[in-house]
């Protein structure tokens, strides 16, 4: 069954349904990962965006039951160039087609995708939808030039009430702003005790529970769209050390003073690579997000930026002059993606002890 992809700015692009077969509108972005198409997929980070994959095949290796980031993907769609409806893998136990009818998500594929992403580049990210041949193309797009992208995308994939993952090790609260599985996993692994809770928690919540320490995870959307959660941050901030990732990196920006801004195509993928200002080392990071913390009077925050990006010299990384915290605005859990930056968690163990051993906590037990 033929389908089409059209975009706000009336181009079209037609190929073959796979997945669901529901219309559904998302913006359209690009990831250039060469393989994880399955954690990409399911990384809440990409709530109702309709990801576009750049490598031209894929679902050539299945779907296994070990690499879901989320129960529940909240894609708006998947575009690609060839999927493969026979994977050949040891592990798989569905095809990329099969998870994606069961999910409800659409996808197109025979899709130019080398066009597409060049488009985006080009203009910037796009409102887009998919639907069938028979649509009235010029209604479509003037439907989506009038439609305002959702703002309440971390709602949609934050947990609705705390929930605890025992260990005997850091008492850590992490901050549920769509979570991927990879932080949990970093997390037990180095024996914390985890309490998850979402992404509305208040300071005196968070304050009851009396962590060692708070990390702040990924999520989709404007940063500006959680204002409580900077609110929240400034409440904690030099009570108890923070670390930040991704969405969670341009929150504690806020909270600190800076401003952050919508990129043109964002950074999407798991080759993109990052230099450590101190120690002049660059890692391969994986990277997905639409919104960067400015450079724009940076200088006046007490703030240090600790990495930069090689492609475009954003804001890659900064830690707190004063305070415990710091923060990257790519995934050290990887998950897809390599673990150059893994030790970053350790850093976070270590950053707990010095603070509890110098007294940083003001936590009260309740």
């Amino acid at each position: 069954m033929k389908r089409q992809l059209i975009l706000e700015d009336g181009s079209y692009y037609t190929g073959t349904a796979f997945g669901s077969l529901r219309e559904s509108t998302g913006e359209v972005v690009f990831t250039t990962g060469m393989a994880g198409y399955q954690e990409t997929l399911s990384d809440p980070s990409y709530c109702d965006q309709i990801i576009t994959f750049t490598y031209p095949l894929i679902g050539n290796y299945g779907i296994n039951q070990e690499d879901f980031e989320s129960i529940e993907p909240a894609a708006a769609g998947v575009i690609v160039s060839e999927v493969a409806l026979k994977p050949s893998h040891w592990q798989y136990t569905s095809t990329l087609d099969e998870l994606l009818k069961v999910k409800d998500i659409p996808g197109v594929y025979d899709i130019d995708t080398r066009a597409l992403t060049r488009k985006i580049r080009i203009h910037g990210t796009l409102k887009g939808k998919i639907c069938p041949l028979e649509v009235d193309r010029k209604q479509i797009v003037q439907q989506l030039s009038e439609q305002r992208l959702p703002a309440d995308q971390v709602k949609k994939v934050s947990t609705s009430s705390p929930y605890t993952l025992p260990g005997r090790g850091k008492r850590v609260v992490l901050v549920d702003f769509g979570a991927k599985r990879g932080i949990l996993r970093e997390l037990i692994e180095r024996g914390c005790d985890v309490t998850v809770v979402p992404y509305d928690v208040s300071a005196d919540e968070i304050l009851r529970l009396n962590p060692d320490g708070v990390m702040l995870s990924n999520g989709p959307g404007d940063p500006t769209d959680v204002p409580g959660a900077v609110e929240m941050l400034k409440e904690i901030l030099g009570k108890i050390p923070v670390f930040g990732i991704c969405l969670g990196h341009q929150l504690l920006g806020l909270a600190c003073g800076a401003k952050t801004t919508k990129m043109k195509f964002g950074h999407r993928g798991v080759n993109h690579p990052v230099k450590h200002l101190e120690t002049g080392k660059v890692m391969i990071t994986s990277q997905n997000h639409g919104y960067t913390v400015d450079t724009d009077g940076f200088e006046n925050l007490d703030l240090d930026i600790t990495h930069i990006a090689i492609n475009d010299e954003t804001i890659e990384g900064y830690r707190h002059k004063v305070h415990p915290a710091f923060s990257v605005q790519f995934h050290p859990e990887a998950s897809p993606g390599p673990t150059d930056s893994n030790e970053l968690f350790d850093e976070f163990l270590t950053m707990m002890s010095n603070a509890k051993n110098e007294g940083v906590s003001t936590c009260q037990s309740v």
